[in-house]
């Protein structure tokens, strides 16, 4: 891909940017890209932005940008996260007519306008999204503008990551740029294989939604144990091996004190656990975190057990 954009490093807009999950994936992924600026509303996720990068987003209403404005970054990429309320299963998947889509509507209306439209977009968001009314409009709007797609529908389980989050992703580029695999252009497609430059056709959907396939895919994965950072030793016979804290020299009583703040109430368990997404360090899977977590039990996200327990049943 570097090739394809003769300036270096590329200039990339971030709207919807939250904590940076995208911005650190640039950096993950060692694009030579600058994030020239970010977007979002919310302070307290600004606030962490700030700490992470040291660049606080533009906290305005992006529906206040105009075209000139767009302009005036001169970026090569966008990256987009727009709300996902409007698309959810458990929401009323109003789609366009929730106002918390109005905000990336306008920045679709935006592209016709501009003097310098980017080389490159990337649309993440729920699954949902893509039979959504706001997917047929940003479809449209991209194949009028001279750009070429190619979407997706993956989960971190199909890389090898212990975690169950599929999400749609829309890859798109302005010609004459294309992709390394064009024959896929204009699909939804649910492997990555052509994003590994792989020619072969994609696999039967029932298949991809076959128990067998995605049993495979755990097997492979990495355990949850590979992802747990803070790992030191507390003095308590009953806690855990497992620490949230990074500092082996802070005493014990410490250490028991924050660990005690992470612990499940045992008549919590008894009440509803089996509602819980209980996983252990040696699992291949957990499953996604939202708002709700820690305030709801089920549907919010795992919980992680640092000890094996055996449960009595009656």
């Amino acid at each position: 891909m570097e090739s394809e954009v003769s300036r270096n490093p590329w200039r990339v807009l971030e709207f919807y940017s939250g904590i940076g999950g995208l911005r650190y994936s640039l950096l993950k992924a060692a694009v030579d890209a600058t994030v020239v600026e970010a977007f979002d509303i919310n302070d307290v996720a600004n606030d962490v932005y700030q700490h992470n990068f040291g660049h606080r987003p533009f906290q305005g209403n992006i529906q206040t940008l105009n075209a000139a404005d767009l302009d005036g970054y001169n970026a090569d990429a966008w990256l987009l996260s727009p709300p996902c309320q409007p698309y959810t299963r458990q929401g009323l998947q109003k789609g366009s007519s929730d106002a918390r889509a109005s905000s990336f509507l306008k920045i679709l209306e935006l592209v016709p306008q501009l003097l310098r439209p980017p080389s490159y977009l990337f649309v993440e968001n729920v699954v949902g999204f893509e039979t959504s009314d706001t997917h047929a409009i940003l479809v449209d709007i991209l194949e009028k503008n001279n750009f070429v797609t190619q979407e997706f529908i993956l989960s971190p389980l199909q890389f090898g990551l212990p975690y169950s989050r599929p999400r749609y992703y829309c890859l798109a580029k302005r010609k004459p740029l294309s992709f390394e695999v064009p024959e896929f252009n204009c699909q939804l497609l649910r492997t990555p294989g052509p994003l590994l430059g792989q020619t072969e056709s994609t696999m039967e959907k029932e298949l991809l939604l076959s128990p067998e396939y995605w049993d495979e895919l755990l097997q492979a994965c990495q355990p949850v144990d590979d992802f747990l950072v803070f790992k030191t030793f507390g003095n308590r016979k009953d806690s855990s091996t497992y620490s949230f804290h990074a500092n082996d020299s802070v005493k014990s009583d410490r250490i028991d004190e924050e660990n005690d703040v992470c612990f499940v109430p045992s008549s919590l368990i008894e009440r509803w656990g089996s509602a819980m997404d209980i996983v252990y360090p040696h699992s291949k899977r957990c499953c996604c975190f939202t708002k709700s977590y820690y305030r709801y039990v089920k549907g919010t996200g795992s919980l992680l057990a640092t000890a094996e327990a055996t449960f009595q049943t009656k």
